[in-house]
């Protein structure tokens, strides 16, 4: 996969996620339901944790450490993309994503100091915590990475052969 197209697959989804965010943050109120299906909901929520709420009550400070992470993962995960080899294709569709959501969420923390999550899944009184197209996207990245790391053949060696002439 080239290069380019490596980073309009980032663009792509990063675009997708700010378009939703910002359709849903002026559509609905705080809080708001809106039923889509008997298991899925749409409702405005802002996180300032990371995920699952983690730490979003801790006074502030947390904002500035998720969005230096963020930061600090995104030109790690830039300068992996950039350098994966052109036969990698899924490893390179596994950054993209997380890089997507990476800076999807970054663009949220910056601009807002709060995360926007809308997409709300149930059954019964059981709800999974809401997400968003960029949580989406770094978990369908990391299930890849996942997959291509448990799954693909290891590199033939390059090392000369350590065995005596003659055995």
């Amino acid at each position: 996969m080239a290069v380019l197209t490596r980073f309009l697959i980032t663009l792509v989804v990063i675009i997708a996620d700010q378009i939703t965010k910002t359709w849903v943050n002026g559509t609905l109120k705080l809080y708001e339901q809106v039923e889509v299906t008997s298991f899925f909901n749409i409702t405005l929520l802002y996180n300032k944790g990371a995920a699952f709420s983690f730490l979003s009550n801790a006074g502030g400070w947390q904002r500035w450490l998720f969005t230096g992470i963020s930061a600090v993962v995104s030109v790690v995960l830039i300068v992996w993309l950039y350098r994966l080899l052109r036969h990698e294709k899924m490893m390179a569709w596994s950054l993209a994503l997380i890089l997507a959501g990476a800076i999807g969420n970054l663009i949220d923390r910056v601009l807002f100091g709060h995360v926007i999550d809308f997409i709300q899944v149930h059954y019964n009184n059981w709800y999974f915590p809401s997400f968003n197209v960029a949580d989406a996207a770094i978990s369908i990245g990391a299930v890849l990475m996942l997959y291509v790391t448990f799954t693909q053949e290891p590199e033939p060696s390059t090392k000369p052969d350590s065995t005596p002439p003659g055995n």
